[in-house]
């Protein structure tokens, strides 16, 4: 008889929260593998196209499949309760997932996909509901907060732990063999209005505000083949709008994305594709520009840092300002709309001090394209993220009447705090201001 697994993605608690092509690509993944091998449902607290979801029309999407999740204002956590923002929480109701447990009978497994480290709050109350109504399924976690904060994971109270990405342990705790050629189980989503694929896992940069290469190992190419089957089963659903979420989908792009587009046009296969992950700006060249554009692609987001050499040097040397210039002449050649190409810039970053973003802001602007600040995360275990632990510690202690901080609690690591303990709730508000305004000048 089957095993019969009960698929979770979490909801958030966290100040903001928006659905940017967000979708449980690895729990889908490690499901696909088991592929008729047991028994699965799926219960995805951030679906927006749920019934529940669908008929609120403020949450409706964008063109692109892009829109804000349900949420729910709730107390802050303590340690973060001296920061002036909202807290909420991000998802369907928790009493549809009470009675979702009680409508699917026993289980044997649940997975959980874990996310962000500081989104825990989410997968603890999973836990508990789940303990509630079916103590005898065993829980497993896996995923970024459980491979970066371990310790802290073990004291949900899971019944096992994935830490980074090799499954080997876990399907001797199934019992259950693999077929590794499988692509995602898409099919388990009842709804699905965006799609996601990646051709590759990991980063050859080693970027010292970065969790990749600890997370993901070196640099690896995907099968082609069931890369290019996962296209085909989103397809098959009429899914308009894929993003990729390869952290480097331009390194080596002739054996990992110059085939797979080949193959999309090939095959005449339309839909819109999409670029959150950041695009490193020096390996976009003139012809893959034009692949790109021809085969479909409509938003391009570009990671850029800093214009001051210093920062670019000290946090790994990713791109140049010269490098960005290019990336974003080759896109516009090829038929990119500037609109549609963004630049990221990290806000509150430990190193703010050399970084010059007031400067790098108004380049970016200068080339006519959209600026994106993305909030500093201090990710544990990378070398920025120590340094500003270690500021952290400082800091609380110094100014904050709080007690006793552990600074092992993820919740510190929240990208929204950070900056504001960092740079001041008004410099924050004044540098966001600052990139509307900027943002704004370029649709005059």
């Amino acid at each position: 008889m089957s095993a019969k697994i009960l698929l979770v993605n979490p909801p958030i608690y966290d100040f903001a929260a928006y659905d940017f092509w967000l979708k449980p690509y690895g729990l889908l993944s490690v499901a696909g593998y088991l592929r008729g091998k047991a028994d699965f449902a799926l219960f995805d607290y951030l679906d927006r196209s749920h019934p529940f979801v669908a008929k609120q029309k403020e949450l409706a999407s964008d063109r692109w499949g892009r829109g804000r999740f349900y949420c729910e204002q709730i107390p802050s956590p303590k340690v973060l309760s001296h920061i002036p923002r909202y807290f909420r929480r991000f998802g369907l109701p928790r009493s549809m997932f009470k009675d979702f447990l009680t409508e699917e009978g026993p289980l044997d497994f649940v997975f959980v996909q874990t996310m962000m480290t500081y989104w825990y709050q989410g997968v603890q109350e999973v836990i508990e509901d789940i303990r509630e109504v079916w103590p005898q399924a065993k829980i497993i976690l896996g995923g970024n907060y459980v491979t970066l904060c371990g310790s802290h994971a073990q004291r949900l109270g899971a019944d096992f732990l994935v830490t980074g990405t090799n499954l080997e342990p876990m399907w001797q705790y199934l019992e259950n063999k693999p077929d590794l050629s499988q692509p995602a189980l898409w099919e388990s989503c009842e709804q699905l209005n965006v799609g996601v694929l990646k051709l590759t896992d990991g980063c050859p940069f080693n970027c010292t505000y970065c969790c990749v290469p600890k997370i993901y190992g070196k640099f690896k190419v995907r099968p082609l083949e069931r890369s290019l089957a996962e296209l085909e089963l989103l397809a098959k659903r009429e899914i308009e709008n894929i993003a990729f979420y390869d952290d480097a989908l331009l390194f080596e792009a002739e054996k990992a994305l110059v085939p797979f587009l080949g193959e999309v046009l090939k095959r005449n296969i339309k839909v819109n594709f999409h670029l959150p992950n950041g695009l490193h700006a020096r390996f976009v060249t003139k012809t893959q520009a034009e692949l790109m554009v021809r085969a479909g692609f409509k938003t391009f987001y570009l990671g850029f840092e800093s214009t001051s050499p210093m920062w670019q040097k000290h946090t790994g040397s990713k791109v140049s300002s010269d490098e960005l210039t290019r990336a974003v002449e080759h896109l516009t050649a090829a038929g990119a709309e500037p609109a549609s190409i963004t630049a990221y810039q990290l806000l509150g970053h430990p190193d703010t001090d050399i970084q010059e973003l007031e400067d790098s802001m108004r380049f970016v602007n200068s080339l006519g394209i959209r600026g994106m600040l993305a909030d500093f995360s201090p990710i544990p275990g990378t070398p920025d993220g120590e340094a500003a632990r270690q500021w952290l510690g400082s800091h609380f202690a110094k100014e904050c009447k709080m007690g006793p901080v552990d600074m092992d609690e993820p919740l510190l690591h929240n990208k929204t705090a950070f900056p504001i303990i960092f740079l001041g709730f008004d410099e924050v508000n004044r540098l966001k201001d600052l990139q509307r305004k900027l943002n704004r000048s370029l649709a005059k």
